[in-house]
């Protein structure tokens, strides 16, 4: 990799002062208009960004290997900002051997592998002579996009999530082409969409939520749930959707080839027809331009102009809820929403999508009699209710939804089971980092009785699995408080 960014860096250099010449942008260019191109009041009165560079950028970690690479997407930003009708024709000539080494430093490493298993360690041992036949490969059009490793993972309601993993040099050409999409179409995306976006998060999902809820204290929920998304997206209405922005030819074929690379599930190779792999490094993007098309623009350009009162949508992937401050607009949406998604190939969960009344109960004793039998909901692994506050004002609080905390534990006794016989200080060691991953997400203000009832299950099934090491072995509650004096569980606050 060294060599990779050595051998380019006087070209990285000469291009940028081309560039410059060429009125195409420079490292001393002024930065990018902090205003996006579509930013429609939210329920916050319009959010703003944290710097353009860093939404062009991605959530990487380090030192960017180059400038240039930087500068490059943020001229593509440039061009599709000041030009939200235009469509690309010549946008891989920006993949080179230094932007494939970036690609290459944001893939995670430690990820499954594909179907050749190969790591991402032994792609490194030979990166320079890898990355350069990628891109021969990819420029040429010879790359062969080779088949998805299909595995699965459980679900909250006790289904299986079928997960595609491609294989390592996959993963690099795919980070390089979706920093390459996400740089144009980041500066059309809605502020009402926030998964898998650069610096953009589910807690800033959640945040805004509340703040529209609280603002607008209440109103109709609409709690949307498509079915099978990822599976049922469909290709021909997706090649028509990147027509409007994206129409270079290597960056098309290359997606082309990746829709129709097919899965193969232990011996048996099949070529669906429609959708993209979740584990794909690029299927968020492409979900994201779907989803724009389908439902933001739609949502924001048609739907709310034309409504009575007040609404605002927040849409994390396919996962998505509306509030409408009246009935009559809430009804109507519900009414044409399944038509609309129907023009892409998609359908409501039958079960999963309710419409509700959410309001905190009026003095007058108001019992919600037109309610649909719900007076809390779930988004982003939060149950969402009205409670009273200390000051005695109703106020929407949150706590973990019911489904994630019995998942969690589950998945946390699961683990003790496997690892009973390791040494208790190496256990110690690695429940520590999972309970501060489980922090990191649910550790939200006014989730605290939560977050100390999970601590609690915790502890009891962590001696349940010890006292289970050997028929011999007898962890007392006695014994177990003197273990957790020298391998104390830290609490909430100290995580």
């Amino acid at each position: 990799m060294v060599s990779a960014v050595r051998d380019h860096r006087g070209t990285a250099e000469r291009r940028q002062r081309s560039e410059a010449g060429r009125g195409m942008g420079s490292r001393s260019a002024p930065a990018v208009p902090g205003k996006r191109g579509n930013r429609p009041e939210g329920p916050r009165g319009g959010k703003g960004s944290t710097g353009d560079t860093e939404l062009l950028e991605g959530k990487t970690t380090g030192t960017p290997i180059s400038d240039s690479v930087s500068t490059r997407l943020q001229r593509i930003a440039e061009l599709a900002r000041e030009a939200p009708e235009r469509a690309f024709l010549s946008l891989a000539h920006h993949i080179d051997i230094e932007f494939l080494a970036e690609a290459f430093r944001r893939t995670r490493k430690d990820g499954a592998t594909g179907v050749d298993g190969q790591t991402g360690d032994a792609y490194e041992e030979r990166l320079d002579e890898n990355l350069r036949s990628l891109l021969d490969r990819f420029k040429s059009g010879r790359y062969q996009a080779p088949p998805v490793r299909r595995t699965y993972v459980p679900k909250g309601d006790g289904k299986q999530r079928a997960i595609g993993i491609p294989t390592f040099e996959d993963k690099v050409l795919q980070r390089a082409v979706t920093m390459v999409l996400e740089a144009v179409y980041e500066q059309d995306f809605f502020d009402c969409s926030y998964g898998y976006r650069p610096n953009r998060s589910a807690h800033e999902a959640l945040e805004d939520l509340w703040q529209g809820l609280m603002k607008m204290k209440g109103g109709w929920v609409l709690e949307l749930d498509i079915t099978a998304f990822f599976d049922n997206l469909d290709h021909s209405r997706l090649r028509r959707i990147l027509d409007q922005r994206v129409r270079d030819g290597v960056l098309r074929r290359t997606i082309d080839k990746w829709l129709a690379a097919g899965v193969l599930e232990g011996e048996e190779l099949s070529h669906p027809d429609a959708g993209t792999p979740q584990g794909g490094v690029v299927s968020p993007i492409l979900a994201n331009i779907y989803l724009h098309d389908a439902l933001d623009k739609w949502f924001e350009k048609h739907v709310r102009p034309r409504l009575q009162g007040r609404a605002f949508m927040i849409r994390f992937a396919d996962d998505a809820v509306m509030v409408f401050s009246e009935e009559k607009d809430a009804r109507r949406m519900m009414d044409v929403l399944p038509q609309r998604l129907g023009q892409y190939g998609l359908t409501l969960h039958p079960t999963k999508t309710r419409l509700f009344h959410f309001r905190p109960q009026t003095s007058d004793g108001d019992k919600q009699s037109r309610d649909i039998g719900k007076k809390s909901f779930d988004f982003l692994g939060f149950t969402h209710h009205w409670a009273v506050s200390r000051r005695g004002l109703w106020v929407v609080k949150r706590k973990t939804a019911s489904s994630r905390f019995g998942r969690g534990l589950k998945r946390i006794s699961e683990w003790f089971r496997r690892v009973r016989h390791q040494p208790v200080a190496w256990q110690h060691e690695q429940l520590v980092r999972k309970l501060r991953g489980h922090d990191d997400y649910y550790g939200i203000i006014g989730n605290s009785a939560a977050l100390y009832r999970f601590r609690y299950e915790v502890t009891r099934l962590w001696r349940k699995w010890l006292d289970r090491r050997s028929h011999k072995a007898c962890m007392t509650w006695s014994r177990f408080q003197r273990l957790l004096e020298r391998y104390p569980i830290p609490s909430p606050s100290e995580a």
